[in-house]
């Protein structure tokens, strides 16, 4: 071991989109509605287009224009581009939005919003309370004329300022249990939890000196062995391993000082073994009352009290803690499971674990437990690991520097053990890499800089001969004084999880060790419940914790699945699902788009000019059998070019195509990608075709071109569809309006997600995606906004902007305002309400993102007119979560699908939800493979004043509207495709920004931050506008 000594210590507006159009015929002009204070607008009669409705956008009043572009017009409403000119809905200088009053009419269909005074401060936020409507219970019992009753005309929301914390807010309560659907009994992974009768106290603890949490949990444990008996009655304590220390009882003292001592040899800054002195005071600090636990669980208090369910979640994680490799919520074990650890390769290897979680719910506590797997390092030698990762011999061949990187990227933070000291393996923990090889490597070795090689070093001190001086020396110990160390005398420690983006390969092969079928899952959970063996845990016992080893069973509904309308000229024109999926045999699309002007480029090496051809004279034939009007000839001819000619020819093929088409149309409809692989080359081809050309994609792999399957080119087809502006399919009940509380007003529903970095890239942005329907009543076709934040933000920032124009004073922009506008002027209609399903929200950020993201809608609404506040329900949507449903009968044909998983359109919403709120799991997909996860939906803001019955039945509907396939997808739509259009996003940042480098946000669809912003992140480049107007990330 070498290290540095002292002495080398360094000195201290876009422009909202135009309709998409539909096929066929315009809609009627509706009746002037007057909205706010006299600002009217004027629908025109709509034009038609491929695939939606169309909407001309009406001439607004002198007066509209005066208030420097508040309001609805593509010329006047919005906000900026980049340069920040030309903003829409700008306030004058010292204007401010106004929000009063709020009273709904229904006016020939149209909903005029008159109201009180403007505010100057946005209203708080605060839920009205009137009666529920009254809606059918089921949606195929005749047209559904669904009326918002007189008391929510009325509602008036009053001015106040938002609450300053989440204490002044409460999300809805449960409006009741569903009751549409087969009634029948599934098992759930959650075990019953008998509520504790002990007087449970918290304890402060102040450990001296600091250190790491896991060595104060070696000093609590000492602290225990020595004093238990003798100063802490007999008592067995849990710690949460940082600030407190609980126990069941009190303790014979208030206060009290305590002296251990430990042994610790193996710190990596110290060459002998040492002992460490630790003072610890321990200090009474309250007592957790379960009281207000069981009021909560009755449902008789609002707000579920944290201190103690975090303690009893602490006492069950105690024995698990210091019995496995903890991560998180979840327990890890190299020897747990049939499969035990699987290799991945590149030098990792899959444990399996479990999940465990204290969980308050309807019928009490509960105990969530479920099977877990994620990655580890092989303790492997650090040469050895670094040939894996590398995937060649890197003792006999010079590493690069893209290797160099990616070799310290690996095995940052990484601990290792020296093996070149016998019986004495000493850890340390990497945090660099020397830029030269070891043989370079020199170091002082006393105060006046003699200078001494790491391979002199260990000849002399250790005997050791380095054998391979060609690799870099890792860093370890304090980064201020590094200890070098050679990579052959290191080896890694057993137990680390690896936080890295996992390769294509990895990927795969941890999802193959991992995939469970349902039953054997529910026999893996009942088994680690066995083995934990709660029953004889000593700190469970000592708190008077008893769990249920049976899996909970619940009362279950399956929803019937939605009709399906088709094109007319179809054999089929209806079409009712069996178990989440269908095809489209006999069926034309509803809407089907129009392809005059296309082209393909391959970049297959394989493929030849004759067999791109083909593949492109087949997939043009399927489209028009489906429905769509698609010229079977490329417009320019196809080429095959080497794919690092990319740019170049993506920017000639759009040319050449430009000089044949006609002069009013600009753009290609269609450009058809055959590539080799689906790699960087992806990535660069979307961020030119979408950003810089203005033109919509279809890449096709390599092997699909020899293929030819009738089933994938049928699937390209659906997605090139909407691709170019059609529809696939829509809902029979919401062309016949019977969908309450959707059809009844003109109601947008919004789906928004933000996707962070992978592991590991500390400085990338966050990407936020917003899309929302444009085609009411049928609420199928989704546009889409994208915007980058600053890193791991989870709030989304751009939903509601304004900034200082020099001119027109206060500048308001945003998401939410493109959409609505975009709405207006796709369907001539203001929407009256908004449903707004969020993506990616874990229960601890709840309260955070409501605040932020109502208070935005809010804020947009009223920018665009005084007094234009539509009804809005928020709702979370969750995927990562840990409850498992099971067929209560796994032998029963009828209660299960082909891959042995519960029915789609299974629901729950008892037992195992919220006590009191408005949730429910639901599993709308057939399961393929592996073991079902149900999406769970909280409702946390509802002005609609939903049943349970018609948001189940209207979220479980819209599943089967996913434009992407013919089968019932497992989130709502619109939030999957927020997750799409995030995802796409990605490949339009730098590629140094992609990486991992600095840089901190905005828009690409039109810039929502002004000029002087005091936001530092770096823009996305923005889309163009024709790829705007349709699902362009499908």
């Amino acid at each position: 071991m070498v290290r540095k000594r002292k002495t080398d210590l360094p000195g201290s507006g876009s422009q909202p989109q135009e309709s998409s159009g539909g096929r066929g015929g315009g809609q009627p002009t509706p009746p002037t509605a007057h909205v706010g204070r006299g600002i009217g607008f004027q629908p025109q009669e709509s034009s038609g287009g491929p695939g939606g409705r169309g909407g001309a956008q009406p001439p607004l009043t002198q007066q509209l224009t005066a208030q420097g572009g508040r309001g609805w017009s593509p010329h006047h409403g919005g906000y900026a581009g980049h340069g920040g000119v030309g903003g829409r809905g700008a306030a004058p200088p010292g204007h401010h939005s106004g929000l009063g009053a709020v009273h709904h009419q229904e006016i020939g269909g149209v909903v005029a919003i008159s109201g009180g005074p403007a505010r100057t401060t946005a209203p708080e936020l605060h839920q009205v309370t009137y009666g529920r409507p009254v809606v059918p219970s089921s949606y195929q019992q005749g047209p559904v004329e669904t009326e918002i009753s007189d008391q929510l005309r009325q509602v008036s929301l009053q001015a106040r300022t938002p609450p300053a914390s989440s204490k002044a807010m409460r999300f809805p309560s449960r409006p009741g249990f569903g009751s549409k659907g087969t009634k029948c009994m599934v098992k759930v992974n959650h075990f019953f939890v008998e509520l504790p009768d002990k007087d449970l106290h918290q304890y402060d603890v102040t450990i001296t000196p600091e250190v790491k949490r896991a060595t104060n949990r070696l000093v609590i444990g000492e602290l225990v062995e020595l004093y238990k008996e003798s100063n802490l009655g007999n008592r067995r304590p849990v710690y949460d391993g940082r600030k407190s220390l609980y126990t069941a009882g009190p303790l014979p003292f208030v206060s009290r000082e305590f002296k251990v001592t430990l042994v610790d040899g193996d710190d990596g800054q110290s060459t002998t073994r040492r002992q460490r002195d630790f003072k610890i005071v321990i200090k009474f600090a309250a007592r957790a009352d379960l009281h207000h636990l069981a009021m909560f669980l009755s449902g008789k208090q609002p707000d579920a009290p944290q201190e103690a369910l975090q303690v009893l979640d602490i006492v069950l994680r105690e024995l698990p803690t210091s019995t496995y490799c903890p991560v998180g919520r979840s327990f890890y074990s190299p020897n747990l499971g049939m499969k035990h650890k699987q290799p991945l390769g590149g030098g990792l290897e899959s444990w399996r674990g479990f999940y465990q979680s204290i969980r308050p719910t309807q019928m009490g506590l509960s105990l969530n437990i479920d099977m877990s797997s994620t990655v580890f390092m092989e303790p492997l030698q650090v040469v050895e690991f670094v040939c894996q990762l590398l995937n060649k011999d890197v003792t006999t061949w010079p590493l690069s520097g893209d290797d160099h990187k990616k070799i310290k990227r690996a095995l940052r933070n990484v601990r290792i053990e020296v093996t070149h000291r016998g019986n004495l393996r000493r850890r340390y923990r990497i945090f660099g890499l020397t830029p030269q090889p070891t043989r370079e490597v020199r170091f002082p070795i006393d105060e006046g800089g003699t200078m001494k090689s790491v391979v002199e070093y260990f000849i002399e001190t250790y005997g050791f001969s380095i054998q391979y001086a060609q690799l870099p020396c890792l860093q370890a110990g304090n980064p201020h004084r590094p200890s070098y160390l050679p990579m052959e005398v290191c080896k890694i420690v057993e137990g680390q999880k690896y936080s890295e983006r996992l390769n294509e390969k990895q990927v795969t092969a941890l999802l193959k060790a991992t995939c469970q079928r349902p039953q054997d899952r529910e026999n893996d959970i009942v088994q680690t419940v066995r083995r934990n063996n709660y029953a004889n845990d000593e700190y469970a016992v000592e708190f008077g914790i008893r769990i249920s080893d049976k899996l909970a069973q619940v009362e279950a509904r399956v929803l019937p699945p939605p009709l399906l309308k088709y094109h007319d000229s179809g054999r089929e024109k209806t079409c009712l699902p069996q178990a989440g999926q269908w095809s489209m045999d006999n069926k034309r699309m509803v809407n089907g788009g129009v392809v005059n002007a296309w082209t393909c480029v391959n970049f297959a090496r394989g493929v030849t000019d004759n067999a791109a051809r083909k593949f492109c004279s087949e997939l043009a034939a399927v489209c028009a059998a489906s429905g769509m009007h698609f010229n079977p000839n490329p417009i320019v001819p196809i080429v095959t070019v080497r794919p690092d000619q990319l740019e170049k020819v993506l920017i000639s093929t759009s040319h050449d195509a430009m000089q044949k088409l006609p002069h009013e149309k600009k753009e290609l409809d269609l450009l058809i990608v055959l590539l080799q692989e689906r790699g960087s080359l992806y990535g660069d081809l979307k961020r030119i075709c979408e950003t810089e050309l203005g033109i919509v994609s279809q890449c096709c792999l390599q092997k699909h071109v020899f293929e030819m399957k009738n089933r994938y080119l049928a699937n390209l087809a659906l997605k090139i569809n909407v691709k170019v502006g059609g529809r696939n399919t829509v809902l029979c009940d919401a062309l016949t309006k019977r969908i309450p509380l959707v059809c009844d007003r003109p109601t947008i529903i919004f789906g928004a997600d933000v996707t962070h970095p992978s592991p590991g890239e500390d400085s990338s942005p966050s990407i936020a995606a917003v899309v929302a329907s444009q085609d009411w009543p049928e609420v199928t076709k989704y546009t889409g906004l994208v915007s980058a934040q600053a890193h791991r933000q989870e709030l989304i920032q751009d939903l509601y902007t304004t900034w200082q124009d020099p001119i027109r004073g206060t500048v308001h922009g945003g998401m939410i305002k493109e959409l609505l506008i975009s709405f207006y002027k796709n369907t001539g209609q203001k929407p009256a309400r908004i449903i707004f399903y969020r993506d990616g929200v874990s229960e601890g950020q709840f309260y955070q993102v409501l605040l932020h993201e109502i208070d935005a809608i809010r804020k947009a609404c009223a920018s665009l007119e005084p007094n234009y506040q539509p009804t809005v329900t928020f709702v979370v949507v969750q995927k990562r979560h840990h409850t498992r449903l099971f067929a209560s009968n796994h032998g029963d044909r009828s209660s299960v699908d082909r891959s042995g998983n519960i029915l789609p359109g299974t629901v729950v919403d008892s037992r195992i939800c919220h006590p009191t709120e408005f949730d429910f799991y639901l599993c709308s997909h057939s399961g393929i493979q592996g073991t079902s996860r149900p999406a769970h939906y909280h409702v946390l803001w509802d002005e609609n004043l939903f049943t349970a019955d018609v948001l189940q039945m209207l979220t479980y509907s819209l599943c089967y509207t996913y434009a992407r396939c013919t089968r019932s997808v497992s989130i709502v739509p619109p939030a999957y495709y927020a997750h799409l259009a995030a995802f796409r996003a990605r490949y339009y940042m730098d590629q140094q920004t992609s990486d991992g480098g600095s840089v901190s946000g905005g828009r690409g669809s039109g810039s929502s931050r002004g000029p002087g912003s005091s936001a530092a992140v770096k823009p996305l480049p923005q889309l163009r506008e024709n790829v705007k107007k349709v699902m362009f990330y499908c």
